[in-house]
């Protein structure tokens, strides 16, 4: 036992110097400070070193607690089960408060809030140790599955799974406005306020003449990875796994290339989207058979994910397609020179994505250039781009995920995919 924890704390200890040296694939920071963009960014950028250092130091002392290895499959059924009830009773506290606050018709609301907001301090508290423990038991789940699904070279997953569920930088995208592409991104502070968000954006498409965006994100691969505060499992599990692909990635040529084109990005995104479905599925059939039946209700876009009509409303309407649509006449008209038309009509698209129940703050090209590079779906925001529809092809062709993922993690070029893809 002993030698069995000298041993993963070695690997932790390694994996943090290799990873926390280089800041991989899904973060994006300025190239350097005469960078143009940073002049509006500089008082906004995330602190990713502080954070890292907090969060490796979380790690490490959770060490002492001892390895949950040893629980059997219903004692960490149960952590889990408790962690997302505490999970939804801080959820239910905190929408409590603010309808308390946000109601005109009760008197002297910091009273009336005050039992609730004293009960959410002890659910804090509560959900802060457990939540430690269950990503314990989550990271010893998915490790076990990547085992058994071969997706291992020195029999046990490396780097080691580490995640920390937290509040996540947002991105801000930069993409020319003649062309969609991902030309800039930057990380800012998760609490950016949303009026300092649009006035953000608006400096720089009226001083650089750029086309930005400033998005949420599921995950950022940091070591250990960043992970969103969801009630969701079988989408946690997806954005532990996705993640954690990029840091496997991360030692070989596919990932050493992330941002050297927005082919390898997309390929590498895409990649690790697929293997991260695949993964979750796997992890639930193993530990939550029961959830199984269950259809994930959370969106793949966090910008449209809270539709404003009930379900049976929104039967008649096939949000990725007409994502899928919308991005083709984009590119159309763009590769005429249309700029202006381009904008107009995706300002366009946005409201009848509005009235149809999906919420989007801002289409532009920058939306387009961060979404469309997650193409493990054959409608999706990346359009006619033949990119991810090979890396689709690829995996189709491959008899299991391991196989897939350690071919495809050696290629270094989209040519080289375009080939394995299409040659039979």
């Amino acid at each position: 036992m002993r030698k069995e924890k000298i041993l993963r704390i070695f690997h932790l200890i390694l994996s943090f110097i290799i990873l926390v040296l280089v800041l991989t694939t899904s973060i994006w920071y300025p190239a350097d400070s005469s960078d143009s963009i940073r002049q509006f960014t500089r008082s906004f950028e995330f602190d990713y070193i502080g954070w890292e250092l907090d969060a490796v130091w979380k790690k490490i002392s959770l060490l002492s607690l001892g390895s949950t290895h040893h629980l059997n499959d219903f004692h960490q059924r149960k952590i889990i089960n408790d962690y997302f009830i505490l999970m939804n009773s801080s959820n239910k506290l905190r929408r409590r408060i603010t309808e308390i606050y946000s109601d005109p018709q009760v008197p002297s609301p910091e009273k009336k809030a005050l039992r609730f907001e004293n009960e959410l301090e002890k659910v804090t508290h509560l959900l802060d140790l457990q939540m430690h423990i269950a990503e314990s038991v989550l990271q010893y789940q998915i490790g076990r599955t990547l085992r058994t699904l071969g997706i291992t070279d020195i029999g046990t997953p490396f780097p080691p799974i580490l995640f920390q569920t937290t509040k996540l930088p947002k991105q801000l995208i930069i993409s020319p406005r003649d062309v969609i592409i991902q030309e800039k991104s930057v990380s800012l502070s998760a609490d950016i306020a949303v009026n300092e968000i649009i006035k953000l954006e608006n400096d720089v498409e009226e001083n650089l003449n750029y086309s930005a965006l400033i998005v949420p994100v599921g995950g950022v691969s940091t070591y250990p990875t960043m992970v969103i505060n969801t009630t969701d499992l079988k989408y946690l599990i997806e954005t532990v796994a996705h993640e954690w692909i990029h840091n496997y990635l991360f030692f070989r040529p596919l990932g050493i290339r992330y941002a050297s084109s927005q082919e390898l990005r997309t390929i590498n995104e895409t990649t690790a989207s697929i293997a991260g479905g695949e993964i979750s599925r796997a992890v639930i059939e193993a530990f939550y058979p029961d959830f199984i039946e269950i259809t994930p209700i959370h969106p793949r876009n966090l910008q449209a994910s809270f539709p404003t009509k009930k379900p049976y409303q929104l039967q008649y309407f096939n949000f990725p397609k007409e994502m899928y649509l919308t991005r083709i006449t984009v590119d159309d008209l763009l590769a005429e020179g249309r700029i202006d038309a381009a904008e107009q009509f995706m300002e366009s698209q946005r409201l009848y994505f509005w009235e149809n129940g999906y919420q989007i703050r801002k289409l532009n090209q920058a939306y387009f250039a961060f979404h469309g590079a997650y193409a493990d779906e054959p409608f999706s925001a990346a359009g006619k781009d033949p990119v991810g529809n090979d890396v689709r092809l690829f995996r189709a062709r491959q008899t299991s995920l391991a196989t897939f993922i350690r071919k495809i993690s050696w290629m270094y070029s989209y040519s080289q995919l375009k080939i394995a893809a299409r040659t039979f």
